[in-house]
């Protein structure tokens, strides 16, 4: 049967055997029983044109690797051959994807002479943002000039195409079992399902929209994170928090329904961690507030869930916030901290 949650993923389920078959370009056939996938394969390769390539080393041109008690995926490939494009394989590593001097705006300096370039580029790093969730925040800013970049906007990108220069190695580490905790609040059980979300009040010097942003943990795996700016403006940072708890809530209740399908045990309710107190007392207090009862829609899907025990939202340090790196430039000793946190690492 298809899922619920991704049409490309198939899962068949019978007499205590379980194949899961996900289904874009590439194929990855995966289950509880060697026979049973076996048998698939034969009754594919009867039908269709098909390659057995055999155990799991790249899937739509993201590299799997073998690590200690885990896997990597990594796209250091991919990224050699953009920063060949884009002229800059020679270029001179940078600490951070982005400064905390870059201002961009529009039309903030000359246009680009070549917006076709900088669109293929960006979008190509819009891809990399698959296996590498430190340069999202980054490809997220720059992706909002895609109409009429300018030199500035450009000299954005080529800043974060010499980032991933120097970086080039690192992948996204998936563990096998449960690992350190993260930090204090953390919960390092394997299938617990932990959230850390923040947003950046009235950041953009255009018309002043937050973005919010994203980091969602199983155990201590990075599975979902998120760097977007919002849809509408906040009239204080209470409300932009809680714009960006309510787009998490929304990314659990989804990977709930897929863990499920997935057969993956919950043994605790996910939990929320916010660095804003107006936000977190809004998630479990039925109150409107003059300023805040125009979000009463994002109030609602919130509170709904938290009443019903579905979910807990925890106010967190913004020390600690780790989705801080998802919402603003920061400094290379606030950005290396938090990257230690994304479970980036280099290849075996």
């Amino acid at each position: 049967m298809g899922s619920k949650t991704n049409p490309s993923l198939l899962i068949y389920s019978n007499r205590g055997i379980v194949l899961y078959m996900l289904v874009y370009v590439d194929i990855i056939l995966t289950g509880n029983n060697s026979q049973a996938i076996d048998q698939v394969v034969k009754n594919l390769s009867s039908t269709f044109a098909i390659q057995d390539m055999g155990s799991l080393t790249y899937f739509l041109g993201v590299e799997v690797l073998p690590h200690t008690d885990g896997l990597l995926l990594c796209q250091r490939k991919y990224i050699l051959k953009l920063l060949t494009r884009a002229g800059l394989s020679a270029a001179k590593p940078v600490p951070t994807p982005i400064t905390t001097t870059a201002h961009l705006t529009l039309g903030d300096s000359s246009p680009f002479d070549n917006p076709v370039k900088y669109r293929q580029i960006v979008g190509a790093l819009q891809y990399v943002t698959l296996s590498r969730p430190d340069i999202t925040y980054a490809v997220n800013k720059v992706c909002q000039f895609m109409h009429s970049p300018t030199e500035n906007h450009w000299s954005a990108v080529k800043h974060i195409l010499r980032y991933l220069q120097g970086t080039s190695d690192l992948g996204l580490f998936i563990q096998r079992s449960s690992g350190t905790v993260l930090h204090a609040y953390s919960d390092a059980t394997f299938c617990s399902l932990t959230a850390f979300l923040d947003a950046d009040w009235a950041g953009c010097p255009n018309d002043r929209r937050s973005t919010g942003g994203f980091a969602t943990y199983l155990g201590s795996n990075l599975i979902s994170w998120s760097a977007r700016k919002q849809k509408t403006v906040s009239r204080s940072s209470t409300e932009s928090e809680y714009k960006a708890l309510a787009d998490t809530v929304a990314e659990l209740t989804w990977l709930q329904t897929l863990l499920h399908e997935l057969r993956v045990p919950m043994p605790s309710i996910p939990t929320l961690w916010c660095d804003n107190l107006g936000a977190t007392y809004l998630s479990a207090n039925p109150v409107f507030h003059a300023r805040t009862k125009h979000v009463e829609v994002d109030f609602h899907f919130v509170r709904e869930k938290v009443a019903q025990g579905k979910l807990l939202v925890q106010f967190i340090s913004t020390n600690d916030q780790i989705a801080d790196v998802f919402t603003k430039p920061l400094s290379s000793q606030r950005f290396l901290f938090l990257w230690s946190k994304l479970q980036v690492a280099p290849r075996p």
